[in-house]
């Protein structure tokens, strides 16, 4: 399934998540946590593409959602604008239904699921715990002591994360068991071996020249940086720069010498250097 930009994929796990959640009586829980993870993905997808960057593969999972797209290159401060967006969709909602319940108190009955999931969820997802957007927040302040030691910290952090949620969950086994609790703690055990940064895509097109691909040319300032110019690819097309400095022609730069240059970490190199 997929609209204009982005694609949605559902876990076979996800339906059966739906089913029981029919059967139990907590249908209307599980569809507005549906819900409110597919706008936290969303607001991920919108603030990526306002830097220029993909974000547009949402996969429906039984415990929320997951996006992954191609941000290879994106500076630190605009990831982290992009790991912000979610939560703060979330609790802009929160906030509404809030609003809401002041202007007109008898929507509350009607709504306090909706908000509480809303707002369960910003809070949440500010663990700073794998795979949450915390967990990846707390490895970009950490990025300036190295990549090796911002992931051994923050692996670190999510296992103490996770072991705490494990002792409440045996706590609430003396009275009702939280087995959310369980699941949620596995999770991130899980998680904090599986890395902190969103999947990144790579652009070939070895298998389609053979019948031809289509020329995509775009006209740039000389001195952008490389990682800026991660906008401007696509998957069915070939991409040609086009510099100019001060209106003049000053050269072009072809996709795959700019693919080097970001293999090679390269992101603040400016395309005339390249």
């Amino acid at each position: 399934m997929r609209g204009a930009d982005v694609k949605l994929r559902l876990h076979p796990l996800f339906l059966a998540a739906g089913a029981v959640s029919a059967l139990t009586g907590d249908l209307l829980l599980f569809l507005a946590a549906t819900l409110a993870a597919l706008e936290h993905e969303c607001a991920h997808a919108f603030a990526a593409r306002r830097f220029g960057y993909r974000l547009d593969r949402i996969v429906l999972m039984p415990y929320g959602a997951v996006i992954s797209g191609d941000i290879a290159g994106i500076p630190p401060g605009e990831e982290i604008a992009v790991c912000l967006a979610g939560p703060l969709a979330n609790a802009v909602t929160a906030l509404a239904f809030a609003a809401l319940w002041w202007l007109f108190p008898e929507t509350y009955p009607y709504t306090d699921v909706a908000a509480r999931v809303s707002l369960s969820l910003f809070l949440v997802n500010l663990l700073p715990a794998f795979p949450l957007d915390g967990g990846r927040l707390l490895r970009l302040a950490l990025l300036r002591f190295g990549q090796a030691r911002a992931r051994a910290v923050c692996r670190a952090v999510t296992l103490a994360v996770s072991a705490g949620i494990l002792a409440y969950f045996i706590a609430t086994c003396f009275g009702e068991p939280n087995f959310g609790a369980l699941l949620f703690s596995a999770l991130l055990a899980a998680g904090a071996f599986g890395g902190g940064s969103y999947a990144r895509l790579t652009f070939t097109h070895g298998k389609n020249f053979a019948r031809g691909v289509e020329e995509r040319r775009i006209a740039v300032e000389a001195g952008m940086a490389a990682g800026r110019a991660v906008r401007f690819l696509r998957e069915d097309k070939y991409l040609v720069l086009v510099l100019f400095e001060e209106r003049e022609f000053v050269g072009e730069v072809t996709e795959d010498e700019l693919l080097r240059e970001l293999e090679a970490g390269n992101y603040e190199k400016p395309l005339k250097a390249i």
